[in-house]
């Protein structure tokens, strides 16, 4: 008799253990999926996903791969904060074709990696590993791995309903951070040219002073107009008006550094905003956008050439050197506005720059 049942409480010992550690994965998944839900931008979702997950269950590795990346992606990718640090885990996939390997048929993947896995681990594979493919309605937007070093932590007779869950929601939290991102990218964003629009510049620039106030960085302010606009739309048409505010928009934005602010500010009027600069540099970009405007080649519907020219006022200011730092973004627009008046009414096609005396 105590020989059979030795069996049966080893037995029971042994599946009371297993219930043991479910329970205690299922709280880790459940305490990291909280963390997804409150991450307030994506910098502190590829930190829960890719820094604490392989903490919590000793993984290896967290691998994300994305399957493709618009602008606002490719925004949020690059404002997020510590995004060196994840880069290790975060990759994106360099065609459809390589996506759809790594993929496979859509379905969950545990065991020893293959090498249509190689684009999500490289050169050096985990001994085993879960793959989960991120799907949102019918569409799939990436893809995230967990790797061990220990070749039977993932095998493919292991149950999956708390992997299968997680990856459902990091799919959601990815989607709604995407969304979200989106929607505000739409409220901030000129529809015609696809730069920031006014508002967006406006919250820059009080965040400049701001930030240049506290660290020590000048910053410039450019207010752009095209030189008789009204005649473009009146000699050769709306469309073709559009057509050279999209021109002009993309020939200035190529002129600044990624880090300056280009904006629509209304109708034919642009503004820009550079951080860190100094007035000498400031109005050597300024001239630069100006010339390369003036070389565009904008056709009208019939095939001819359509001139265009800028004028622009610049104003430039180091916070540290204002007392009263409040109203610095009005008096700077304010100087630069001015400084554009005079740009007009000196002739057009021209740079001023505001004097330092008009902001103190």
């Amino acid at each position: 008799m105590a020989t059979n049942q030795a069996p049966t409480l080893d037995s029971l010992q042994s599946l009371l253990a297993t219930v043991q550690r479910n329970e205690r994965s299922l709280k880790r998944f459940q305490d990291i999926e909280l963390a997804l839900m409150g991450a307030p931008d994506f910098g502190q979702f590829l930190e829960v996903v890719l820094n604490r997950l392989r903490h919590d269950f000793d993984l290896s590795g967290v691998r994300l791969m994305l399957s493709e990346v618009d602008d606002t992606l490719r925004d949020l990718i690059d404002t997020a904060e510590g995004i060196r640090a994840l880069d290790a885990g975060l990759c994106i996939a360099q065609d459809a074709g390589t996506f759809s390997a790594v993929c496979g048929d859509g379905q969950l993947w545990i065991g020893a990696p293959r090498e249509r896995h190689a684009p999500l681990f490289g050169a050096r594979p985990p001994a085993s590993a879960v793959v989960m493919p991120l799907a949102r309605n019918g569409r799939y937007l990436g893809v995230i791995s967990l790797g061990s070093r220990d070749a039977r932590r993932f095998a493919p007779e292991m149950a999956t309903d708390f992997i299968e869950r997680f990856g459902a929601v990091v799919a959601v939290c990815l989607e709604n951070m995407w969304n979200r991102e989106r929607l505000k990218r739409i409220g901030l964003t000129d529809p015609l040219t696809g730069l920031s629009n006014r508002r967006y510049f406006d919250q820059r620039l009080r965040e400049e002073v701001i930030r240049g106030a506290r660290y020590g960085a000048p910053l410039a302010c450019l207010l752009i107009d095209i030189d008789h606009f009204k005649r473009v739309n009146d000699s050769h048409g709306h469309a073709t008006g559009d057509r050279a505010l999209r021109a002009a928009s993309a020939c200035m934005r190529a002129q600044l550094r990624v880090t300056d602010t280009l904006a629509r500010y209304g109708g034919e009027e642009f503004a820009a905003l550079l951080v860190q600069t100094e007035q000498n540099w400031a109005g050597t970009v300024a001239e630069r956008v100006r010339r390369a405007v003036a070389r565009l080649e904008v056709p009208d519907d019939d095939g001819a050439h359509v001139p265009l020219t800028i004028s622009i006022g610049l104003a430039s200011v180091d916070p540290r050197d204002v007392d009263d730092r409040d109203t610095l973004p009005m008096r700077l627009l304010g100087a630069a506005d001015a400084a554009l008046y005079e740009a007009k009414r000196g002739g057009r096609d021209r740079v001023v720059v505001a004097s330092a005396a008009s902001l103190r």
